[in-house]
């Protein structure tokens, strides 16, 4: 059987996040989405050309693609800039939010550009927040479950203080991240910045790039499936993550940055259904019809032994929770012809 990836086709997910937000409208806002030319930025600043908004994507592509976005180039509700948040950078045209997404965040990146990570996370926050504070905007800045370092609590709630190891191959990320949540709130209280965080758990979905170090675990086990190659499992496989699909955490994020309630909130976006490792490699390979070999590495530095949100917050706060199971966000990831 002839096994491909999925053509790619956002529309019927961009329409289907529209419908689950209840049909806004979108015109006559200005977005500016930092690292929009990412896998996340790609499909929100679809989303919100699609539904009219005007939307600024910027981004450096040291991690991003042009070609995700090229289809949207000669809509003239969508600019691109090429430019590196980390630098300060002023816009005339008045901006009403803003999405802060911009930062490499491939744990096989983290021993080869660990200062710009930081920047990222740290003084890109700082030029984000400024941009904001500016013209009045609400931010979301899209933080991680990294921030709890190696939980001792799971599911893991908001409160739960984290448990990181800074001299660490992970703390150019954990750490960054972290000090990007404490200048939300520091420009909060100073500034009075309307602000928001999300703590994205491990998302999923077409668009999340397979090749080198950019290479996330589905699409990475979908394209050594679908070539023959030895899937690549680090450690034995135990260890567990919990993942969402794409227009579920695009959602999310949407009702977080909406909500009036979540203004200074830090809330979990991500899937409350924990697996391991070793079930997602043996999931993928039937779906796949593959007949693959498992090729067993050495676990990564400071690699978490589980990820696993409590969700209860998002649900109450954003009356949002997760509804593509694991099974059907693959599938939508590979086509049989």
């Amino acid at each position: 059987m002839l096994v491909k990836t999925v053509t790619l086709d956002l529309s019927e997910g961009l329409e289907g996040i529209h419908r689950n937000l209840g049909n806004p409208d979108y015109h006559g806002s200005r977005f500016l989405v930092t690292g929009g030319a990412g896998f996340l930025g790609t499909w929100l600043c679809s989303f919100l050309v699609n539904q009219g908004a005007d939307v600024l994507c910027l981004d450096n592509l040291s991690s991003g693609l042009r070609e995700n976005f090229s289809r949207l180039e000669k809509n003239p509700r969508f600019s691109f800039i090429l430019h590196d948040i980390s630098e300060p950078i002023h816009f005339r045209q008045n901006i009403d939010y803003v999405f802060h997404l911009a930062s490499r965040a491939s744990p096989l990146e983290f021993d080869k550009f660990p200062l710009e990570i930081i920047r990222a996370n740290t003084l890109g926050t700082m030029h984000a927040l400024d941009i904001a504070t500016e013209h009045g905007a609400r931010l979301l800045f899209t933080s991680t479950s990294e921030v709890y370092g190696n939980a001792g609590i799971f599911p893991t709630p908001e409160t739960y203080l984290g448990n990181v190891h800074t001299l660490g191959i992970r703390g150019c990320y954990d750490e960054s991240k972290r000090m990007g949540e404490a200048l939300c709130l520091a420009y909060l209280r100073e500034k009075g910045t309307d602000v928001r965080i999300a703590r994205i758990f491990n998302t999923y979905g077409p668009l999340m790039r397979a090749d080198g170090v950019y290479g996330r675990v589905i699409p990475r086990f979908i394209s050594q499936a679908l070539n023959g190659e030895p899937m690549t499992i680090f450690g034995d496989g135990s260890q567990t993550r919990s993942f969402c699909y794409v227009t579920d955490q695009v959602e999310g994020l949407l009702r977080l940055l909406y909500s009036d309630s979540a203004k200074g909130e830090a809330v979990n976006i991500g899937n409350d259904k924990e697996l391991a490792i070793l079930s997602l490699a043996e999931l993928i390979r039937s779906a796949t019809g593959s007949s693959s070999e498992f090729n067993f590495e050495p676990l990564p530095e400071d690699d978490p032994v589980r990820r696993w949100p409590d969700i209860s917050k998002a649900m109450r706060l954003l009356q949002w929770r997760p509804k593509v199971n694991i099974e059907t966000g693959i599938a939508s990831m590979i086509q049989k012809g």
